[in-house]
């Protein structure tokens, strides 16, 4: 069960690594295959990173408000939405559809976080998208300071 939700987490991962690189690829036609590799592998591990961090650091912060000892984590129902939700991250395909399917998923885990933890069902959902959306900042600050290294080192190369 355990090595499902791991494929599953990867494969979420790597769809939305994909979602983000490719557009960069499309637009810069003249990168090399092994630095567009490296992207989506790397982009991949930190996207499933995040995926994987998600419902502990929301069951994390839920502790915070309330008592609970139940157990809080992802099953193969409740990842499998997220690899969809890469595959919609494509720009082309239609953000608000990711954003609908990530809502989805962030409801689908209100309830098990709230049985969990102690807390009533909109709090839980509350937390996990209060969890989400710092998630995802860190990501996006780390992806753009990323980003701004690299064309520092390219600017400077052609200089």
């Amino acid at each position: 069960m355990m090595s499902m939700v791991a494929v599953l987490i990867l494969i979420a991962g790597l769809s939305e690594s994909a979602g983000r690189v490719l557009p960069l690829v499309a637009r810069r036609p003249g990168m090399s295959k092994p630095v567009v590799a490296g992207l989506l592998l790397t982009g991949g591990l930190v996207e499933a990173t995040v995926i994987t961090l998600w419902p502990r650091f929301a069951r994390s912060v839920a502790e915070l408000l309330a008592d609970g000892g139940g157990s809080f984590a992802w099953t193969p129902g409740l990842v499998a939405p997220l690899v969809l939700a890469g595959v919609l991250a494509f720009p082309w395909l239609g953000p608000l559809l990711h954003f609908a399917l990530l809502t989805a998923v962030g409801a689908t885990l209100a309830g098990p976080l709230a049985a969990a933890t102690g807390v009533n069902w909109w709090a839980a959902a509350g937390i996990l998208a209060l969890t989400a959306v710092l998630l995802a900042l860190a990501v996006d600050i780390v992806r753009r300071l990323v980003a701004k290294g690299l064309s520092i080192g390219v600017v400077e190369q052609t200089a």
